[in-house]
């Protein structure tokens, strides 16, 4: 975890227990689900099995693994379009999300949604949003519903830095801190809005100090570091419960794949890439536990396997499920006569 210029309240104290090997292990599970899911959807997608748009996650891992870590069932989860990650380490199952891709009926948005617009009640998963920044006004009439009925909940937001120069982000951070939310902002920082790299779209780049400006607590993690993301999730997680109001969270990261499937990635130097593919979460993660022989070999091999199984199980899953019937497809759009209240 790295620190920032802004001036601060103090942070909750650390957690004594550091997480154990079958934690870690854990850890790298999830991160490697994220990445193979990825992967087969990149291949599913070149053989146009996969249609509309769809926004990778690879590279950033370590963050939404993480932050989950933190957030208890009850906890709220809001997304962005780039979600396959956060929706997987919410626990949405590779099957419903794999459907959902296809468009299938059994997938967890029934089809409607695709990539961009994953959402899973159940888990509280309140979905992807195809609109940049569009999360932020609904987590913050989440947690200000928490605050109201006095449950004990943590409403946590994913957005990117090129939400930071949308309206919806001030707006937010400013209610959220006058009115002491139980908000949890996490801002995954990959350098670039689309193509536009951060120095050309902000002119103060530090955006856990400019998140301070609204007095809110606030710190910038290494992205990359699960276990920093974790630890630094938790601290703020616990900030949040404590009643000290909103946390922000910077997590300085990076996507190795362009902004979409249909982004040429002309606007970044290759070197670049590769610097930061030195710092791969999910390989650092590995060697670590190798390291420390809480990983082996066979161990890795056996793990691999295990994931590739699941996600061919959701691939030929979401190939057998039904398509909704054209009848069906004006249900849901507007709510029943029954639901409305008089």
């Amino acid at each position: 975890m790295t620190g920032t210029r802004s001036r601060r309240a103090p942070r909750p104290p650390a957690r004594t227990a550091g997480p154990a090997a079958a934690h870690r292990l854990a850890l790298l599970e999830s991160m490697l689900r994220v990445r193979r899911f990825e992967e087969r959807c990149v291949e599913l997608y070149s053989a146009a099995r996969i249609r509309g748009f769809m926004h990778l996650y690879i590279g950033e891992e370590a963050v939404a693994v993480g932050v989950n870590e933190a957030l208890t069932a009850d906890d709220a989860v809001v997304s962005t379009y780039r979600e396959h990650g956060h929706a997987l380490a919410r626990g949405v199952p590779a099957e419903a999300i794999m459907a959902e891709m296809f468009g299938k009926a059994t997938g967890c948005s029934r089809g409607r949604g695709g990539s961009m617009h994953l959402f899973d009640t159940g888990r509280r998963f309140y979905g992807g949003n195809a609109i940049v920044g569009g999360g932020l006004p609904l987590a913050a009439g989440l947690a200000l519903a928490d605050r109201m009925t006095g449950r004990d909940r943590v409403t946590c937001c994913f957005f990117g830095d090129g939400a930071f120069a949308e309206g919806e982000f001030h707006e937010t951070a400013n209610l959220a801190a006058l009115w002491r939310l139980p908000l949890l902002l996490v801002c995954e920082n990959n350098l670039y809005a689309m193509g536009t790299s951060l120095a050309r779209h902000q002119a103060e780049t530090d955006l856990a100090l400019r998140a301070a400006g609204y007095g809110m607590v606030s710190w910038a993690v290494d992205g990359m570091d699960v276990l920093a993301v974790e630890d630094a999730a938790g601290r703020a997680a616990e900030g949040v419960r404590g009643g000290t109001g909103p946390h922000f969270l910077e997590m300085r990261t990076y996507r190795f794949r362009a902004h979409s499937m249909y982004d040429s990635d002309r606007y970044r130097d290759k070197a670049e890439i590769e610097r930061w593919r030195e710092r791969d979460p999910v390989e650092g993660l590995a060697r670590r536990l190798l390291d420390a022989k809480e990983l082996t070999d066979g161990g890795r091999t056996a793990l691999e396997d295990r994931l590739a199984a699941e996600i061919d199980a959701a691939v030929a899953a979401a190939e057998q499920a039904p398509e909704e019937p054209v009848e069906d497809l004006l249900k849901y759009v507007t709510s029943p006569v029954e639901a409305i209240r008089p």
